[in-house]
């Protein structure tokens, strides 16, 4: 029926469904993030010349927020410290970072070795800063971002520790990349 040969390599084929899957939804992953930053940065450009407390105001109405809550008294006095030069850099770097996840998320999709170890370079220099953004404020969105994080880089470590097993076979393709 089946010989032994037969069955590593359906087993080597099958392992390689779930790296391309995996890939596949580090890549989106990524993708998204590139999406949500680009609509950062274009949103810190566009509030460039307007007046931000007028922004504000009219969201707090918009969603109904009583305009004379506490919070909205502390929200109003840090938005009128913020100044053109601080929209126009956080854009900027909103933008560069956005094009730093396209980057990312198109090679993972394309299956590119060069992109993990790119995800895998960026995602553990990142790390430390996002903990000690952790320790500094405490926020569930910051735990979840960072266990997202460390989930992506030890998944692409046991991709390329894989890869390295298997001889350096690129899954699903021809060893290129």
């Amino acid at each position: 029926m089946y010989e032994r040969g037969d069955q590593s390599r359906i087993r080597v084929a099958l392992a390689r469904v779930g790296h391309e899957r995996g890939l596949l939804l580090v890549g989106i992953f990524k993708l998204s993030k590139a999406i949500f930053f680009t609509a950062v940065g274009a949103g810190a450009l566009d509030l460039m010349n307007k007046n931000i407390s007028a922004v504000v105001l009219r969201v707090v109405d918009a969603l109904r927020i009583d305009p004379e809550r506490h919070f909205v008294g502390i929200l109003m006095e840090h938005v009128g410290l913020i100044q053109p030069q601080t929209l126009r850099r956080a854009g900027i770097l909103s933008f560069l970072y956005a094009m730093v996840c396209v980057v990312e998320g198109t090679g993972l999709m394309l299956e590119k070795r060069w992109a993990e170890y790119f995800t895998v370079t960026l995602t553990a220099l990142a790390l430390p800063w996002e903990s000690y953004e952790l320790i500094e404020k405490y926020s569930p969105y910051k735990v979840g971002l960072l266990l997202i994080n460390l989930a992506v880089l030890i998944y692409l470590v046991w991709i390329l520790k894989k890869r390295r097993e298997d001889g350096g076979e690129r899954y699903g393709g021809d060893g290129q990349g």
